[in-house]
C-alpha cells in the first residue's frame, strides 16, 4: 500500500540549520546557505568539520569534545536549540531510515566548507521497498545501503555481510540494493533486464543461433549479445564482457 510521509522531518531541518548556526567559522564573513531543491534541501555553512568526520557521530559513538564557539554552543544548548549530548546526526540519520527516504550526506570537498545534503524524495526504489519490508534493520546496514544505492564504495568485510544477509547483488562497483520480490511482472522483468546474467546464459544464446542460422560472423555475435547484457554496464564494460564469454 502507499505510505504518504511528509516530505522533511521539522526537528531534523532545525537540528541541521542550528548546527550550521553553531559551528559556521564567523571569521571568514560568510553567510550560511539553505537551498531548496525539488527532492532535497542543501545546507552550506563556512568551516571545516570541527572535530572528527561525519562518520563518527552518525553511530552514536562519538561525542564532540570541544567546539568552535563553545559559548554561543552553550546559550543554544540550554535554550534546547539543539542536542547538547552530540547526537544530532545519529538523530537525524535514524530519522530518515525510518521515513525510509535516502540518509544525509556531508560533502566536505571544498576546503573550509561543509555541505549538509538533506532528501525529500527517493533515489532508489529498491533501497524504499527493502526499508518498508525490513522495519528492524541496524542502522550500519541502511547505512551501508544507502552508500550503495548512491553508486558510493563500501569496505569488503561489510560487502560480505549484506551479501550473506541478501540484502545486496551485483558485483563490485555494480553494487546494488537487492530487489524486494514484486508480484508486478514488469517490475521483475526491469530487474532482470538490468542486471548480468552469467556466461552460461549467453553462451546458450550463442548455441541456438549457430543451431539456428548455421554460422555466425562477430557483427552477428556484437549484435545479438550487445542488448542481451545488463543495462548497468556501460559499453566499454559490455565489450570487456563479450571477450570474456568467448
Amino acid at each position: 500500500m502507499p505510505q504518504e510521509v511528509s516530505k522533511y522531518d521539522e526537528q531534523s531541518v532545525m537540528e541541521a540549520l542550528h548546527n550550521c548556526i553553531a559551528h559556521q567559522d564567523y571569521c571568514r564573513g560568510a553567510r550560511i546557505l539553505v537551498t531548496e531543491y525539488p527532492d532535497r534541501l542543501v545546507f552550506d555553512n563556512s568551516g571545516s568539520f570541527f572535530e572528527g568526520h561525519p562518520d563518527d557521530y552518525i553511530l552514536g559513538d562519538k561525542s564532540p569534545d570541544r567546539y568552535r564557539n563553545p559559548f554561543l554552543v552553550r546559550a543554544m544548548g540550554e535554550l534546547y536549540m539543539i542536542d547538547r549530548m552530540g547526537y544530532g546526526i545519529k538523530r537525524m540519520n535514524e530519522v530518515q531510515a525510518g521515513r525510509y527516504l535516502p540518509l544525509p550526506d556531508y560533502d566536505l570537498s571544498e576546503v573550509s566548507k561543509v555541505r549538509l545534503t538533506m532528501y525529500g524524495g527517493v533515489v532508489d526504489q529498491e533501497y524504499t521497498r527493502l526499508l518498508l519490508s525490513n522495519t528492524g534493520l541496524p542502522l550500519p546496514d541502511v547505512l551501508a545501503l544507502d552508500r550503495v544505492q548512491k553508486g558510493m564504495a563500501i569496505p569488503e568485510d561489510v560487502v560480505a555481510r549484506l551479501r550473506k544477509k541478501k540484502l545486496i547483488t551485483g558485483r563490485k562497483p555494480h553494487l546494488q540494493v537487492a530487489p524486494v520480490i514484486a508480484a508486478a511482472s514488469d517490475t521483475k522483468a526491469e530487474y532482470v533486464k538490468a542486471h548480468n546474467q552469467d556466461d552460461m546464459f549467453y553462451q546458450r544464446l550463442i548455441i541456438s543461433y549457430l543451431e539456428e542460422f548455421g554460422s555466425a560472423s562477430r557483427q552477428d555475435i556484437n549484435k545479438l549479445l550487445f542488448t542481451k547484457l545488463g543495462d548497468m554496464l556501460t559499453d566499454d564494460e559490455k565489450k570487456q564482457k563479450k571477450s570474456g564469454i568467448f
